[in-house]
């Protein structure tokens, strides 16, 4: 008996509405799916930092003059200047390098075999802008251990600058970190030894860094007591490609360490693309939504009265309304998964492109996840539009 149904029901069915529909679908979807496993497989390009929602940082200075340098012009920041920088739009958080006021000594190796001996120094910044988390990092007055990270350009540098004209051996992180350092803190007229070790390395800060409770711990010990404004800050932004930052740079004459700001203007770059894209798909697959309730609703207003006598013979609107259902439910799904598919060819073409960069793949679940929600919102649709209309012949034929 269903099958009598269907076969009354779907003499009007256009074919050609349907395969266009499915096409205009697949179109946009597959759009949607490129778009956003492309944005995930490209974002690694960009981000030295690899984390669930990865958090960018700038770190500042203002801009050196001959003449300013010259006239001796001031370099800090003041607390006006702290306080604008967070009251942007794009600033999340400001945090501030705190200068060792006292002189240091630092020697590599232990007891008479040192191996190098330089003047030093120390900076420090808040724990939430440090990029490691070293299990060995803090400092305790009765525990007199200094625990550093330093750049891991500086390893560079020493690998492939300095131990290579100098005939020295070359050293991983591994080995680095077990090295023995001994710091002499002097001023204010004291005068200790320390022991320290390297913690870590880090991609983000170009510079020497110390607990935060050290360097404020060691700068009332040894000295001068007087109250340091930053010269360099570390800005957290929450858009770091946008345009404004670097008007706002410009405006107030600072400085951006290395090339942060290109980088995060391509990774900007890379979003508002990506969005668009992403828009112009979901657009499409909008656009086939409504070609296919139109046929749809050309297709029952055609068997209105075909409807109307099996209402009429004892037959429910969800019985009716079934077949129609059924159809569209197999048209979308079939939609999906050739989207799923085409997908999958389209990103193994550019991938390895990508991989030369030296970045991991992405997990295509989650370009996955937005399909099945676009076409489940998309089904769900249909759905309840082709009940409706069964039920409002109902109605009227009641």
């Amino acid at each position: 008996m269903k099958d009598i149904i269907w076969k009354l029901l779907r003499q009007h069915i256009s074919k050609g509405q349907l395969i266009g529909f499915a096409i205009a679908n697949l179109i946009g979807l597959t759009i949607v799916l490129l778009a956003v496993q492309f944005y995930r497989d490209v974002r690694p390009v960009f981000n030295d930092e690899e984390s669930f929602i990865r958090k960018d940082y700038l770190i500042i200075t203002r801009t050196v003059t001959g003449a300013g340098a010259l006239m001796g012009s001031s370099s800090e920041f003041s607390d006006e200047d702290i306080s604008d920088l967070e009251a942007q739009p794009w600033c999340r958080q400001v945090g501030r390098f705190l200068n060792s006021d006292y002189a240091i000594d630092a020697r590599l190796g232990v007891g008479s075999g040192h191996a190098m001996h330089t003047q030093f120094f120390f900076e420090s910044i808040p724990d939430e802008f440090i990029d490691i988390d070293p299990s060995e990092w803090g400092f305790s007055p009765t525990r007199p251990v200094v625990p550093i990270i330093i750049s891991r350009d500086y390893l560079s540098l020493y690998n492939f600058g300095f131990a290579t004209t100098q005939g020295m051996p070359r050293i991983s992180e591994g080995q680095a970190e077990m090295i023995p350092l001994e710091f002499t803190l002097s001023g204010n007229g004291v005068r200790d030894n320390m022991p320290g070790h390297i913690v870590g390395f880090s991609n983000r800060l170009n510079t020497v860094i110390v607990p935060q409770e050290f360097m404020e711990w060691a700068n009332r010990r040894y000295g001068t007591g007087a109250t340091m404004q930053p010269s360099r800050l570390i800005v957290e932004v929450n858009s770091p490609g946008d345009v404004k930052i670097e008007q706002y740079m410009d405006e107030h004459h600072y400085e951006v360490a290395g090339d942060k700001m290109s980088s995060s203007k391509a990774n900007y770059f890379l979003t508002v693309i990506s969005g668009i894209v992403i828009a112009v798909g979901i657009l499409i697959s909008l656009l086939s939504f409504f070609v296919l309730m139109l046929s749809i609703y050309l297709l029952l207003q055609k068997n209105t009265q075909k409807i109307q006598d099996l209402l009429l013979l004892g037959y429910s609107p969800d019985q009716v309304s079934q077949h129609y259902i059924k159809l569209v439910v197999g048209l979308n799904a079939a939609v999906l998964v050739l989207a799923i598919v085409l997908m999958l060819v389209g990103r193994m073409a550019y991938m390895d492109m990508i991989q030369a960069f030296g970045v991991g793949t992405s997990s295509v679940w989650v370009a996955i996840l937005v399909g099945f929600i676009i076409m489940a919102a998309i089904t769900a649709g249909n759905v309840i539009a082709i009940r409706r209309k069964v039920a409002s012949l109902w109605l009227h034929e009641k």
